[in-house]
């Protein structure tokens, strides 16, 4: 929130020096020292307190969008505390008035210490040695409270937030003096709206609600600028004792009733209503007023299929270099909140995709645990467009089978996930390699499965015994590299290797962003030219989507636009694109790699559009993992499906109950997904 300074007393303001000289005039000071404040006078030990303190940045909600249509849909809100800020002229009179005339009359009229009700409050509290006594704070004094009550809540340890939680909140003359010097800085530093604004901005209405616009849609369903006197004065009513007059149970109803007649009483007394509506206000029933709303946020609450990609784009976000150069200062700035992000979310697509994955990999599958996702990325952007999984997201301990906060899309690093092995899609590395060394796709090879020792890594002579297998004993002899590719031929693909440095398929790899979804190099072993290795599906998207951007690799990027709590446009995710093939290279390898969907492993994969595709299939040893990874020149998705728990369950052999098996049915929901994606993005 940005306060705006105030300079000058406010009327009737009653300054330090006078207080402390008041509260010896009223025999204060003996009642003190009997207390524990010791000898030293009133005047000194008042004297001697802080009198700064900052109204400062309130907690508030994040708010994470997407698009639909096309066009920028909120998606959902994401706080460390709910609270929504409003300016006062943005919150109903009736409220306003609840606040002043039922909390503090002479708000207006006091320079933030009402001394005479102040004093009598004092020397109760000394009398009752901190076990009781009469209130008689101020608004503002309130207000000096709750930004302490805040600034405990934001301390890094529970014990040090507990501490000063007890400092802020106990019953003693020490702490109404403190609260006393510091509301005399306040007056001094802010106007009266101002300060009237934070109180109704800051205060904590209870059920885990915070600020009048949290609570009026929490407890009503609508804004704090559209409150009824009755509504408005219910809310008011929380603030002195929430643990027993909040909205959130109709037990409450009756205390909470009780305090709201007093409230209304002062506001018909104030003048701010008339007889008629008194008398209303008074007979309107809690239970005909409150539409208790749970307050949804976080990434649990967005609509199917879209809570993984919510998760990854929050986190993406709180490592963004607009929210602070250090970790601590973006950490800072997210809790603080007011933040809009635009992320790159295709609703529409996503919720395409997800329908797919309920319909062919459904999440009530028990003989196997069953993942499957859908991640499309836009090509010549690395916009993330779709992350789509067939599970709930659930982050609790007890989540059911159905659900898991594993987000199986992305690294280790940003889901939790380990990756997957990619089986024969990583072959697209070795045909980059193949190509970049002046190696034509129509060169024949042998397809037939050899054992072979001898290799080239780095430039140097490697040592190790692989004889691959082929999917089919019928894959043998010749193969030119455009028939290896397309019918994916693992001997084949053995030959070609033997013929390259290793190292080269290795670094092609590596420059179109692969890596090891739980961190670290990729190896250059020969068995990992055939994809052993666990890699997210995220990574492989963008892989394939940097050849169809012409041999040009740019890193996925989830968040367009950041929009600060000012409403100042600080940027999207810093884009990083880099020439990791060269166009020709790109656009041979994609020529060949059309031949998947011409008659090759992903026939059936060609979408009734007659877009131009390609793309590579992969099949692990065990068939336990399935991909197809591909799409046009403008987008690309990944489809992977396979066992998430460390399983060697054959999907080949399990009927998905739509007539296929769940291998089976990997080119025709592939189609299905990418029909969507090229109607999205047509390529001309």
């Amino acid at each position: 929130m940005t306060i705006r300074r105030a300079g000058g007393a406010g009327l009737g303001f009653v300054g330090g020096s006078v207080l402390a000289g008041l509260l010896v005039g009223v025999g204060v000071t003996p009642v003190i020292a009997v207390a524990g404040l010791g000898a030293t006078s009133a005047i000194g030990v008042f004297e001697s307190m802080p009198e700064h303190i900052e109204i400062g940045d309130l907690p508030q909600r994040n708010e994470i969008w997407a698009y639909r249509g096309g066009e920028p849909v909120h998606l959902t809100d994401v706080w460390s505390q709910d609270r929504q800020q409003l300016t006062l002229d943005q919150i109903d009179d009736d409220l306003e008035h609840a606040a002043v005339d039922g909390e503090d009359k002479r708000f207006y009229e006091t320079g933030g210490v009402d001394a005479t009700s102040m004093v009598r409050s004092l020397v109760s509290v000394a009398a009752s040695r901190g076990e009781g006594g009469s209130g008689g704070s101020t608004l503002t004094m309130q207000l000096v409270r709750n930004i302490k009550i805040q600034r405990a809540s934001e301390l890094p340890t529970l014990e040090e937030q507990t501490a000063a939680y007890e400092e802020a909140t106990k019953r003693s003359p020490q702490r109404k003096l403190a609260e006393m010097k510091l509301a005399i800085g306040l007056a001094k530093q802010y106007s009266k709206q101002e300060i009237l604004t934070a109180y109704l901005n800051i205060a904590y209405f209870g059920d885990q609600t915070y600020g009048v616009q949290s609570a009026a849609h929490h407890y009503y369903g609508k804004s704090a600028t559209d409150l009824t006197p009755a509504e408005a004065a219910s809310l008011i009513a929380i603030v002195q004792w929430p643990e027993r007059r909040d909205l959130s149970t109709p037990d409450h109803h009756r205390d909470n009733t009780a305090r709201r007649n007093v409230i209304l009483r002062s506001m018909h007394e104030q003048g701010h209503l008339t007889e008629d509506e008194y008398r209303a206000a008074r007979q309107a029933r809690l239970a005909d007023l409150v539409h208790l709303t749970a307050p949804q946020q976080g990434c649990a609450a967005v609509e199917a299929g879209a809570a993984y990609f919510c998760d990854f784009a929050t986190r993406i976000t709180e490592r963004l270099p607009q929210l602070g150069a250090t970790k601590q200062q973006r950490a800072d700035a997210w809790r603080t909140g007011g933040y809009r992000i635009q992320t790159t979310l295709d609703l529409d697509l996503n919720a395409r995709h997800a329908q797919l994955l309920d319909q062919y990999d459904p999440k009530t599958e028990t003989r196997l645990a069953l993942g499957a996702t859908l991640d499309t990325v836009e090509a010549g952007t690395g916009r993330v467009l779709t992350m789509a999984q067939n599970t709930d997201y659930d982050r609790s301990a007890q989540a059911p089978r159905t659900a898991t906060s594993l987000n199986y899309a992305v690294d280790r690093a940003d889901g939790d996930a380990t990756g997957f092995q990619t089986g024969s899609t990583y072959k697209m590395f070795t045909l980059l390699a193949w190509l970049e060394s002046g190696r034509s796709p129509d060169t024949v090879v042998d397809g037939t499965p050899h054992p072979h020792s001898s290799w080239t890594a780095c430039g140097e002579p490697l040592e190790a015994f692989w004889q691959p297998k082929n999917d089919s004993p019928a894959q043998r002899g010749p193969y030119s590299v455009r028939s290896a590719t397309a019918q994916s031929v693992n001997a084949a693909y053995q030959s070609m290797a033997e013929q390259l440095d290793l190292c080269d398929v290795q670094r092609v790899a590596t420059r179109l962003g692969v890596h090891l979804a739980t961190g670290g190099e990729l190896p250059w072993n020969p068995a990992s030219l055939l994809g052993t290795e666990s890699i997210a599906p995220l990574t492989m998207a963008a892989a394939y989507a940097g050849i169809a951007n012409g041999g040009s690799y740019c890193a996925p990027v989830v968040v367009d636009q950041v929009t600060g709590p000012d409403g100042t446009e600080l940027g999207g995710q810093p884009r990083t694109c880099s020439q990791a093939v060269s166009p020709q290279t790109a656009a041979t390898a994609f020529e060949v790699m059309q031949g998947a969907f011409r008659g090759g492993t992903a026939a059936g994969g060609q979408t009734p559009d007659g877009t131009t595709l390609f793309g590579k299939t992969g099949t692990t040893d065990a068939a336990d993992q399935i991909w197809l990874v591909g799409g046009s020149s403008r987008a690309v998705t990944a489809y992977w499906q396979g066992n998430t728990d460390g399983a060697k369950h054959n999907l080949r052999s399990y009927s998905n109950g739509q007539g296929d098996t769940y291998a089976g049915a990997r080119a025709s929901v592939w189609r299905e997904a990418q029909t969507a994606v090229n109607a999205a993005l047509p390529t001309g």
